[in-house]
């Protein structure tokens, strides 16, 4: 199990009186320092423009894979961090470039419905930085192709269980098209896309969710591709996490809680979250399966449901299990280091706590610190697509940028 990940030999924040002496050598020893902000901004810049050159500009300022999670999208996202840190115009304006021919790629592309990877991703992205850019045309244009995507009868249709026609999880199925809706609103106004295109898929995402339920003691399951996941890509974790952004009827929001309690009850003794029903192997801590991603949505059920004290106590106990055993030997925000320290970042805007962003800080440094050497030695995986948003090094970009300002902290493509 442990050849997963590196052992955490890094100092944890020093919480008590008695510890201010060690709090204060830990910020002083080189090997457990931590980045200010002007380096962490500087180490951000500089593996933006690093991600740019090699997706974008090497490759001929053309997108052979537009999507957000390894593809050219990736890069326009964060070009699009980069705007909201620095208010760097040129960042918005190459994000807006880097779009346009995102959209043209992915022209086949319909039967894709999500923001991770598919068209709704690229015209949710692309209205939201021509709304900053305050060009109406391209903005007209990217949500008249989104409202176009919106047409797609699947999405509202049917109580099957994910598997038996459109899944339901966030990566390529209707959660995902909703975190597209959500990330319009956010960025280009409120309501942009109305209830009452994205209430009948709440409504299909929880019919499908109750009758996949019939044979587990949950009030919500889903399937794909025959298994049912626990995580935030494929399982419950994300689906509840997107739900939770919209109004719930009493029912549905007794549903959605009892889903939660139900994977807290059935947390392995580790602490960890299994990757499926069932599985009894606990050995995956990314936010796809294990603690990370079901770390994040429980932050999010404390802003939702402030009165359950267990969901607060359990996403601070998911995070103890990623301070433990969540540097991975892998870079990206998927299964990776980069998005384990976004656990913290979640911990630290929800419940406040200087050891939830000391944490953040650490990973990052770690990062910093090692990943080139331990990649470069065979030590550590970076990614498949060493460039991109979810494998690579787009989403340790993104995460430094994010590490400048916490409090505006999101996990790319899961938190708003």
């Amino acid at each position: 199990m442990a050849d997963r990940y590196f052992p955490n030999t890094m100092r944890d924040y020093a919480v008590s009186v008695e510890d201010s002496h060690a709090e204060k050598r830990t910020r002083e020893a080189p090997e457990h320092s931590v980045l200010e902000p002007d380096a962490l901004l500087k180490v951000a810049m500089s593996l933006k423009d690093e991600v740019v050159q090699a997706t974008w500009i090497r490759q001929g300022r053309r997108a052979s894979d537009p999507t957000l999670y390894t593809g050219a999208l990736g890069t326009a996202f964060l070009c699009f961090k980069a705007y909201q840190i620095t208010g760097s115009k040129e960042d918005l304006a190459l994000c807006s470039e880097i779009v346009d021919s995102c959209a043209t790629a992915a022209e086949p592309m319909k039967k894709y419905v999500t923001f991770l990877c598919g068209q709704p991703g690229i015209y949710a992205l692309g209205a939201a930085a021509a709304k900053c850019r305050g060009d109406q045309r391209s903005l007209d244009r990217y949500l008249g192709l989104f409202y176009e995507n919106s047409k797609n009868k699947t999405l509202a249709v049917g109580a099957e269980e994910g598997g038996m026609g459109m899944p339901y999880e966030l990566l390529y199925g209707r959660a995902g098209f909703l975190w597209a809706a959500l990330f319009v609103n956010k960025h280009v106004g409120e309501d942009t896309v109305s209830a009452s295109i994205t209430g009948p898929i709440v409504d299909a995402i929880l019919a499908g969710g109750r009758a996949g339920a019939s044979q587990t003691r949950s009030p919500l399951m889903y399937q794909w591709h025959g298994t049912r996941y626990w995580g935030g890509a494929h399982g419950l974790a994300g689906i509840m996490h997107t739900l939770m952004h919209f109004q719930l009827s009493k029912e549905d929001a007794a549903d959605v809680k009892g889903t939660l309690r139900y994977m807290i009850q059935g947390r392995f003794a580790s602490g960890n979250y299994p990757s499926s029903e069932g599985n009894a192997r606990d050995r995956l801590v990314h936010w796809c399966h294990g603690a990370p991603g079901v770390a994040m949505t429980l932050c999010k059920a404390t802003q939702v449901f402030p009165d359950e004290e267990e969901f607060q106590q359990a996403a601070i106990e998911a995070g103890n299990v990623v301070w433990n055993r969540g540097l991975l030997r892998r870079l990206g925000l998927c299964h990776g280091i980069s998005g384990n320290s976004y656990v913290f970042l979640s911990l630290y805007r929800t419940m406040g706590g200087k050891q939830h962003l000391f944490r953040a800080q650490q990973f990052a440094s770690f990062l910093s610190k090692h990943a080139r050497a331990f990649i470069d030695a065979g030590e550590m995986h970076g990614g498949d697509r060493p460039h991109s948003l979810f494998e690579g090094l787009a989403g340790t970009a993104c995460l430094f940028f994010d590490l400048t300002k916490p409090e505006m902290s999101r996990f790319p493509a899961y938190e708003l």
